[in-house]
């Protein structure tokens, strides 16, 4: 945390993150996202979770990310849903922190690597579960739009991060 606030203000406010995470999980399940590959989704939520590793760290990152997946997975999906969002996620979150912490890139660069290692781990999962090889021929797309949405949720979360430092909120 890099200002003073209070716990009380910082479990608000932590609160108050993971509502908007929740919130932009139902969006995201309203944007009809045809990208080629059965169940793409933008990861919205992401941009929260990059903002909390950046401004809170890993700690509350994975506490909210967990939250986030179950509570909305209850709310606006299933338990299959849930087991793919866990392994994207789990995965996703190693691979920010390790890249935050070796600080090699800002925080688009860390929620690109994110969206990308976010893919990788639902492909892996799927193609488990399906038992072929040839979901792999979604490698591209997949990369591609790990890239891209990785890059404006990067984006979004550092023009958040930098207000929330203005306005002394985070």
């Amino acid at each position: 945390m890099k200002n003073n606030i209070s716990a009380t203000g910082k479990i608000a406010l932590l609160g108050l993150l993971l509502s908007y995470a929740m919130l932009l999980s139902y969006i995201e399940t309203l944007i009809p996202f045809f990208g080629g590959v059965p169940g793409m989704k933008l990861g919205l939520p992401n941009m929260v979770i990059v903002l909390i590793i950046f401004s809170y760290g890993e700690y509350e990152g994975i506490l909210i990310n967990v939250l986030r997946i179950v509570l909305s997975g209850f709310l606006f999906g299933s338990l299959f849903g849930i087991l793919f969002s866990v392994t994207g996620a789990a995965i996703s979150f190693i691979v920010m922190v390790v890249i935050k912490k070796l600080d090699l890139f800002d925080i688009k660069g860390v929620s690109i690597c994110g969206g990308l290692a976010h893919n990788m781990g639902q492909l892996l999962v799927a193609a488990f579960i399906v038992k072929t090889s040839g979901i792999f021929y979604y490698i591209p797309l997949l990369m591609l739009s790990g890239a891209l949405t990785g890059f404006l949720n990067g984006f979004i979360a550092g023009m958040m991060l930098k207000y929330g430092e203005n306005a002394k909120l985070l």
